[in-house]
């Protein structure tokens, strides 16, 4: 970082310039994308599935609380971990304090494991989290929904994740998951995504993403470096 370019004042703003117009031409981009996501056609919920949470058990549909839109985080916490994913947690760490907000635009927002509500409890109250966060423990949520895979698929290498074969070697990942209710109670599932994809949910990404050094990550081990926020060195 020591050898790095440095110009004038006037070099920097005809740099800076030249950058936003770039910057302006990805926000159109990001637009247009954005619209697009929205326009893909839907497909119906055709499951019952149900759900623990901290108020008893739930149907997909009253997850809604009343609104039309559910926007769900797959946070990885299986069924015998102690801890949840680290990477998750990081993403985790976004969402406090965005429900309500999300809550004026007609969406719940809430986060879905396959953990047993008493560790997800647990867990939650660690980390400070204030998000709704239920359990699909013993449903077929998760896995109808590509963010868990069975035994039987990993050892037979036909686990699929981010709609493709995957040589994942464990049996949860991330996801999000959204879906929508008509004035009817008909559910449907309107959009999934995976991977890189999770990426617009980091608000510390894309912190990091601005400054000098970015994010420092390379080679296959790029996050190693994440852990829980109470598991840093002071």
């Amino acid at each position: 970082m020591e050898n790095h370019k440095v110009v004038s004042h006037d070099d920097w703003l005809a740099a800076r310039r030249q950058l936003l117009a770039d910057e302006k031409e990805f926000t159109r981009l990001r637009d247009q994308l954005s619209q697009r996501r929205r326009e893909l056609p839907w497909e119906p919920v055709e499951k019952d599935y149900v759900f623990d949470g901290p108020g008893g058990r739930e149907t997909l549909a009253q997850l809604f609380d009343g609104r039309h839109q559910l926007a769900v985080y797959h946070l990885m916490l299986g069924p015998d971990w102690e801890e949840a994913c680290k990477s998750c947690s990081f993403w985790a760490d976004n969402f406090n304090g965005i429900d309500v907000h999300l809550n004026q635009r007609d969406v719940t927002f809430l986060a879905i494991s396959r953990a047993p509500l008493p560790r997800i409890e647990a867990f939650k109250k660690r980390m400070g989290w204030t998000f709704k966060w239920v359990s699909s423990f013993g449903s077929d949520f998760n896995y109808d929904y590509q963010v868990s895979v069975r035994p039987e698929q990993l050892a037979s290498g036909e686990a699929v994740y981010n709609y493709a074969p995957s040589t994942m070697t464990i049996e949860e990942r991330p996801g999000i998951s959204v879906f929508y209710k008509d004035d009817n109670g008909r559910v449907f599932h309107t959009y999934s995504c995976y991977a890189r994809g999770l990426d617009m949910l980091n608000g510390a990404y894309h912190w990091l993403d601005l400054v000098p050094k970015g994010r420092e990550e390379t080679g296959p081990h790029r996050m190693s470096w994440v852990r829980l926020h109470d598991e840093y060195e002071r």
